[in-house]
């Protein structure tokens, strides 16, 4: 396959196809660069897929949102531009002004496409050198043009653009909060990582916390929050927070606890333990990365190389070597009320947007925050149950591999079987890391027995995470994931990661499940967003929908999202408080393990799972 993608200053080509044919395949992705043909015919298609693209993002919210933030920056900006293209700008504005689209296009890869802002990454087989041979002598006729790579050093919000509050409606219904902060351009300080830093205690997600605040007050289900670099000469910092229908009542409050947050990190100022905390981590996933997708690897590849000196293209992104306590209070001074803008959508304010955006038609109504606000921002208070994060208990210290088995099968073993439980097990032999992947699955005739079990089990799964998502927290960022889903068939449970401290996390897990009392607040905030999810499928893509259907009419039993909507109606804290034992007392327990462990230590884990259920309900 092959594809592109285009970001604000450069677009990446990338392909991949079988091994044998790759020299073939090269030779003719290297002619685009060297005499690309541009015919009137492709020029054609091609104005007509960007249209068709266009036309079906047209009622995604995120491209929406994303216009948005364009159309209302300074207007003499290069950011303030229409982000894609249509018809209209590519066919019928051109032919009205006597210009010839493929002789602009033409000139345009005549003035940008040289060899000199161009890089270009080549997996393969072959050996290096002969990797080399076949890229060289295709590639080398790149003209160096001597481009310069363009700088904008002015941020795209001025004065008449900060202190601005937006209200959006969306296609969804969907309610979000967004606060931006316009910052310079940081990638120059990318072995310090101020940005990173920031982000990494503002998006996180354990004990005082902004999001188990938030949580705690029932604002809101999430928050991501980091430094977001834009283009050459600028970037920005934002938070976003998905509201409850209580939070986006505390729009302002909200604001309030971020700045409050902020004020707590100046007046704690920079801690060097958590940039060497958050440094090892960063060094410990680079030294034990993953393999990754081919075609994706090597896309990541060449951006990488525009951004890093040679030596460090691989590990750039990892890279945290320079403490500079001075940097992170530099990138801190920019997130204050003076230099802040507010995004709220929800469908509520359909009654008072008085302005649609150009190019997707986003109806807005953007208005100058009031000084008191601002003022209440800038109070420099502090928030109690705001503090900074403890030591990551959970970052492993054993990276040892086990002994590899004698005679190993190439396939996973059944190495336990009983009317409970069928275990399935694989050493790792092939990737070689201190790794080890878990997969449970629960089989109950309950999980799918018809809607009103559907939704249950649901309901169980999204409560169940989000009430162990404070703890577990730490153990996603020092590399131990895991997931909790419902399925036709029952719940799975899946984790994995460094298999150091994993039992820490199962064991917790497994307690809380076994023990598990729904919060009543957390509930109805759940089956809120849930019925949402369900109503919101109307507005999917068309091809989403058809897939779905398909599913379901080739599926021996399926629920349409309107049965599942109806059964809602169904769903209270004592029903599925009482459905929690019952679907965990009807199971029948398959297992695979794989990774950096073996046998003996594999039966102690499912033990360990078995006695769990077994003390808490009747398998």
């Amino acid at each position: 396959m092959s594809n592109a993608s285009t970001s604000l200053e450069d677009t990446n080509y990338y392909f991949d196809v079988v091994p044998e044919h790759l020299s073939g395949a090269l030779d003719r992705f290297a002619q685009f660069f060297l005499c690309p043909l541009f015919t009137e015919s492709a020029t054609e298609r091609e104005v007509n897929a960007v249209n068709s693209e266009h036309e079906k993002n047209l009622s995604n919210d995120s491209w929406r949102i994303d216009q948005l933030e364009k159309s209302t920056a300074k207007s003499d900006h290069d950011f303030n531009r229409f982000g894609t293209g249509n018809k209209l700008t590519l066919d019928s504005l051109p032919k009205e002004k006597g210009i010839n689209v493929r002789d602009e296009l033409l000139k345009f890869h005549n003035t940008w496409y040289s060899s000199n802002i161009m890089t270009l990454s080549v997996l393969g087989k072959e050996s290096l050198d002969e990797l080399e041979e076949m890229t060289v002598n295709l590639f080398s006729e790149v003209k160096n043009k001597q481009v310069k790579v363009s700088e904008w050093l002015d941020s795209p919000y001025g004065p008449e653009q900060l202190q601005i509050k937006g209200f959006i409606i969306p296609i969804k219904d969907m309610r979000n909060l967004s606060i931006c902060f316009p910052v310079p351009d940081l990638h120059k300080y990318y072995k310090a990582g101020p940005g990173s830093i920031i982000s990494h205690l503002i998006g996180h997600e354990g004990p005082g916390s902004l999001l188990s605040t938030l949580r705690n007050k029932g604002w809101c289900n999430s928050l991501v929050g980091g430094h977001r670099p834009a283009a050459k000469g600028f970037g920005f910092f934002t938070v976003n927070v998905d509201l409850t229908e209580e939070g986006i009542e505390h729009v302002d409050d909200i604001v309030k606890l971020i700045f409050q947050y902020i004020n707590m990190l100046k007046k704690e100022g920079p801690q060097k333990w958590i940039f060497e905390e958050y440094r090892e981590i960063l060094k410990m996933h680079f030294r034990f990365k993953d393999n990754e997708v081919p075609r994706y690897y090597v896309s990541n590849l060449v951006h990488s190389m525009r951004e890093f000196p040679m030596d460090e293209v691989l590990s750039g992104g990892y890279v945290l070597e320079e403490w500079q306590p001075d940097l992170i209070n530099y990138v801190l001074s920019y997130l204050n009320p003076d230099n802040v803008r507010v995004a709220v959508v929800g469908k509520q304010f359909e009654n008072i947007t008085d302005q649609a955006e150009l190019w997707y038609g986003t109806k807005y109504k953007a208005e100058k925050i009031p000084q008191e606000t601002i003022q209440n921002w800038k109070d420099g208070s502090l928030y109690e149950d705001l503090h900074l994060p403890s030591k990551n208990e959970f970052i492993p210290s054993n990276f040892d591999l086990l002994p590899p088995e004698e005679n190993p099968n190439p396939f996973p073993d059944i190495i336990k079987e009983t009317s409970l439980t069928r275990v399935w097990f694989k050493q790792d032999d092939v990737y070689h890391l201190p790794k080890t992947y878990h997969t449970f699955e629960f089989v109950s005739p309950l999980a799918y027995l018809d809607p009103t079990s559907c939704n249950k089990t649901y309901m169980f799964t999204a409560l169940f995470k989000d009430a162990l998502n404070e703890y577990a927290y730490s153990a996603q960022l020092a590399g131990i994931k895991w997931e909790l889903t419902n399925t036709k068939y029952g719940l799975v449970l899946a984790f994995g990661g460094y298999n150091d401290k994993q039992h820490i996390l199962l064991e917790k897990i497994m307690d809380r499940m076994t023990n598990f009392k729904i919060d009543p607040k957390r509930f109805e905030i759940i089956k809120e967003a849930y019925i949402r999810s369900l109503k919101n499928f109307e507005t999917e893509q068309p091809y989403q929908h058809g897939m779905f259907y398909l599913a379901v009419l080739l599926s021996e039993t399926a629920w349409t999202k309107e049965e599942l909507l109806d059964a809602t109606n169904d769903l209270s804290v004592e029903k599925v408080q009482d459905f929690i034992p019952q679907i965990l007392s009807k199971m029948y327990i398959e297992c695979l393990i794989h990774g950096n462990t073996d046998k003996k230590s594999a039966l102690n884990i499912v033990h360990s799972v078995e006695e769990k259920l077994k003390s808490s309900v009747s398998l």
